[in-house]
């Protein structure tokens, strides 16, 4: 769901503003506790679902300073929505850095990137937004990312991975994985040896078998809305 930038949508409610722009819905609060402010959102949310689902959100939260523990929460309750939040646009250098730790954008302007001159624009291909960790994620690890997740490395029992997009881990995966968290049913779970404790694509649940044979790469995608376990061929 997106809105044209010269959209004149505009709600205002409990201290905050919601208005449509061009990369979707931006919430500006006013001073007020996060708590409370963070409530007023999502009785707004709750009420406007129908309407608002696979809506993209920023928030812009002035000087209010929000614990990366907060950020993760508010992820996950408004994505019961169908909302993805892409977005965290604030004076404050905690929640900036708490924010960037979770792969969110922190201005809704990017910086422009010149072309190189000797590449023709046409072939260019766009790709999508992907976070790559070269290690080993160990209990007790947690990544979330709106993009695609990309480990090198394994993923031991006790870490958890939740991506928006695909996960691929070039190692043993044994943890937590929620690939297409935010509702895509076409996003994939790859690894070279795929025995996760809890394997998840959109809203399907797998658990993988006690015992195995001899592991080879697999890849996971939902097939007649089922997780199905393939030989991954690269």
């Amino acid at each position: 769901m997106t809105f044209d930038q010269s959209s004149k949508f505009q709600h205002t409610q409990n201290n905050l503003t919601i208005k449509g722009t061009r990369d979707g819905l931006l919430v500006k609060f006013s001073d007020g506790k996060w708590d409370n402010l963070k409530n007023s959102l999502l009785s707004h949310l709750k009420n406007q679902k129908n309407f608002l689902t696979g809506a993209r959100l920023s928030l812009d939260v002035g000087n209010i300073i929000i614990e990366e523990s907060e950020i993760v929460a508010l992820i996950e309750q408004i994505s019961e929505f169908g909302i993805k939040l892409w977005a965290l646009i604030s004076d404050s250098p905690t929640t900036i850095k708490n924010a960037q730790s979770l792969g969110l954008a922190t201005r809704l302007s990017m910086p422009k990137i010149d072309k190189p001159s000797s590449v023709p624009l046409q072939s260019v291909t766009l790709g999508e937004e992907a976070i790559l960790i070269h290690k080993t994620l160990r209990s007790g690890n947690r990544i979330i990312f709106h993009g695609h997740v990309i480990v090198i490395g394994d993923v031991n029992p006790g870490a958890e991975i939740f991506a928006g997009g695909n996960i691929i881990v070039w190692g043993k995966l044994r943890g937590t994985v929620h690939a297409g968290a935010q509702g895509d049913n076409s996003a994939i779970v790859c690894a070279l040896d795929l025995s996760p404790t809890q394997l998840r694509i959109a809203d399907k649940i797998s658990i993988a078998p006690s015992q195995k044979n001899i592991p080879k790469p697999e890849i996971a995608r939902l097939v007649d809305n089922r997780v199905i376990a393939e030989t991954w061929d690269f």
